[in-house]
């Protein structure tokens, strides 16, 4: 298998492009970056596989959290669930590890299974099941192509644990774990889609840590070059299965709606250019989902949209939009694995109740 270290030093470079791919979503950065550097310390660097050299028969876990990523500000995890999850998965299988891996490339679940490898000492597969951040569990690549997410392991804060088995129906898998894991203060963490090796290069969005890293370092050098960071984001995703980057919009944030429900966050925000001729508006739940400029769809679920700050082209997360921000909007391409007719069906408008077709953003008026 080929492989590489992820250490302490790669953290900050890693959350931030984390950020980034999770449109918003995906859980804090700043407390998963927190997390996988107390496990690295204690415990030592963590080996990343490229999913191109997994072995077929190689058995792989992945490791996430879940739930509304309003409440993780209030409720930080301790550390070891998403490890008591695992363990909980791999008693009811009856079978070991060979390696975790992300569920999704955004904010904190590309930190957790990371803090799952430093701690227990297995390897990370450098892939994910979404490209990016999205708020349910059956929306998944790896569900697309067959792989079924249950049997799956949920633990809480205070060790307790469970296993939910749907057998296929993701779907109906997702319903339960919700439940379990607003009964749990809000926020849970999980084991679940567990595969082969070969189930991997089949179904899995290849080397996004890699990618979050890569587009992470190319923001902070360009700042530090006095450079513009977008366009260094632009240019680091340029020869990616992500190649396309479009400036939505540049303004400030005049208005943002929030609120927590069924274990989600959901809302709106509203932003105004800097001109004033021009007005924003982006819905979410838990991931920014569709963006209007001036009343016309600009990008569309599951392309990805990006608040990014206006000067800095630091990722802001749907739970810390505020008003007066100064941000820059950006969409971007998915991978052409998360554009098929299978995909969309998943996690495209639909599945989110929107009215509008997909349009790739960079056909979008």
């Amino acid at each position: 298998m080929s492989s590489w270290t992820l250490t302490e030093d790669h953290l900050e470079d890693l959350a931030r492009g984390a950020a980034v791919l999770g449109t918003g979503g995906g859980g804090d950065p700043y407390v998963g970056r927190l997390l996988v550097r107390e496990a690295i310390r204690e415990h030592g660097p963590v080996t990343i596989l490229d999913p191109a050299g997994l072995a077929d028969d190689t058995f792989v876990i992945p490791t996430a959290q879940m739930g509304a990523p309003t409440v993780v500000h209030e409720k930080l995890p301790n550390g070891a669930e998403p490890e008591l999850a695992l363990r909980a998965l791999e008693k009811h299988l009856g079978r070991k590890a060979d390696a975790t891996m992300p569920i999704e490339c955004g904010g904190i679940n590309s930190m957790i299974p990371l803090v799952v490898g430093a701690r227990l000492g297995l390897p990370v597969v450098d892939a994910d099941g979404m490209g990016r951040a999205f708020p349910e569990l059956q929306m998944e690549t790896f569900g697309v192509y067959g792989v079924p997410g249950s049997p799956m392991g949920i633990a809480g804060e205070r060790g307790e644990t469970t296993v939910i088995d749907t057998g296929a129906d993701n779907r109906r898998m997702e319903w339960l774990a919700r439940g379990v894991t607003i009964r749990l203060g809000g926020v849970a963490h999980i084991a679940e889609y567990s595969m082969s090796g070969a189930d991997v290069k089949r179904t899995a969005v290849p080397r996004t840590l890699s990618l979050a890293l890569s587009v992470g370092r190319a923001i902070r050098l360009a700042r530090e070059a006095n450079a513009d960071p977008v366009a260094a984001l632009a240019v680091a995703l340029s020869d990616t299965l992500y190649s396309h980057l479009r400036v939505l919009f540049r303004g400030k944030v005049s208005d943002v709606e929030r609120r927590t429900e069924e274990g989600f966050a959901r809302g709106r925000a509203a932003a105004t250019s800097f001109d004033g001729e021009h007005k924003l508006e982006i819905q979410f739940q838990n991931e920014n989902l569709v963006a209007f400029v001036d009343g016309e769809m600009r990008c569309l679920v599951p392309d990805l949209i990006c608040v990014l700050e206006a000067e800095s082209a630091e990722p802001i997360t749907t739970e810390t939009l505020r008003y007066g921000q100064r941000v820059t909007v950006v969409g971007i391409s998915t991978p052409p694995l998360m554009r098929t007719a299978e995909a969309l069906a998943t996690f495209g408008p639909a599945a989110f109740g929107l009215a509008h077709d997909f349009v790739p953003v960079e056909l979008a008026s």
